[in-house]
C-alpha cells in the first residue's frame, strides 16, 4: 500500500471540469444555455463580497492561506468561511491543500485568466 501524501491538492469534488476551466466569451455570437448555464455559475461564485474578498487575500498572499487565517480577516465564524472557501473551490476558482488537521487554500491564477478571456473576444 502506498503512503498517504501529506498535503494532498484538490479543486472541486467530482470530475466534470469546473466552471473556471472553459468560460465562453461573453461577447461570443450564438452563445448556448450550457455556456451562458457555467458563466452563470462562476458570476454567483464571485457574486458575494465576502468571497471576492477571500480571492483579493488570496491574490495578495505569496504562499497558500490556512482556513483559521480567514476568520479574523473576514470578522466571519469558521463555519461560514468553510461554506464560501467550498462555493470558490467548486467553481475552480481556488485549489484545497490538506495539511494535518488545516486546510490550506490558493488562488488558481490560470482559473482566473480563464474568467479574465470570458470578457475578451466575440466581434
Amino acid at each position: 500500500m502506498r503512503p498517504r501524501s501529506r498535503m494532498a491538492r484538490t479543486t472541486a469534488a467530482d470530475s466534470t471540469p469546473p466552471p473556471a476551466a472553459c468560460c465562453t466569451p461573453v461577447a461570443a455570437p450564438g452563445m448556448g444555455e450550457a455556456e451562458a448555464g457555467t458563466l452563470a455559475t462562476l458570476f454567483k461564485a464571485l457574486a458575494d463580497p465576502h468571497r471576492v474578498r477571500i480571492v483579493n487575500i488570496l491574490a495578495n498572499s505569496g504562499r497558500p492561506v490556512c482556513v483559521c487565517d480567514f476568520q479574523p480577516l473576514l470578522g466571519l465564524s469558521q463555519p461560514t468561511v468553510s461554506f464560501h472557501l467550498k462555493k470558490l473551490l467548486q467553481a475552480g476558482l481556488v485549489t484545497r491543500a490538506q495539511r494535518g488537521t488545516w486546510a490550506h487554500y490558493e488562488l488558481d491564477r490560470g482559473a482566473l485568466r480563464g474568467v479574465a478571456r470570458a470578457f475578451e473576444g466575440g466581434r
